[in-house]
């Protein structure tokens, strides 16, 4: 039997034949697409680098948000019928390109894709004032245009 300051532990010793401890401090939780230790926010693990390329968009940029605001303009939308989903072959001519979104529910934004799967898309959304990294469901995507 134990004592309250003994606890049994199911560990092996280490290539040193020492038993590890651990104490909670030593305990860390990563989130895919959070910063760790109050970084900025960027793709998570496994998506192109954040940071910027200094390469136009034309000449294989990898990542990262464009360095200037997008156009002041906002394109018509296209009427088109209406689809389930877009198609991630469809969107996929416009990475690296400004790109306008229209989501269902309203929301229309420019945007900014790196990266596109086959039911998602990730890239760099315009606030206004700055880039921020971005993802959506492609679900979500009612139309887009790519300038």
């Amino acid at each position: 039997m134990y004592t309250n300051h003994e606890q049994q532990r199911w560990t092996w010793p280490n290539e040193y034949g020492q038993i590890p401890t651990y104490s909670m401090s030593d305990q860390r939780f990563f989130i895919p697409g959070f910063p760790q230790g109050g970084g900025q926010m960027g793709p998570p693990p496994g998506f192109p680098s954040s940071t910027p390329s200094p390469a136009p968009p034309s000449q294989g940029q990898q990542g990262g948000p464009p360095t200037s605001p997008p156009p002041s303009f906002v394109p018509t939308q296209a009427q088109q019928p209406e689809t389930f989903a877009v198609d991630s072959g469809s969107i996929r001519r416009c990475l690296f390109r400004f790109t306008y979104v229209w989501l269902r529910g309203a929301q229309q934004f420019w945007f900014f894709p790196i990266f596109v799967g086959p039911r998602s898309v990730s890239g760099y959304r315009w606030t206004g004032f700055r880039w921020v990294y971005f993802g959506v469901s492609l679900r979500q995507i009612q139309s887009f245009t790519c300038v």
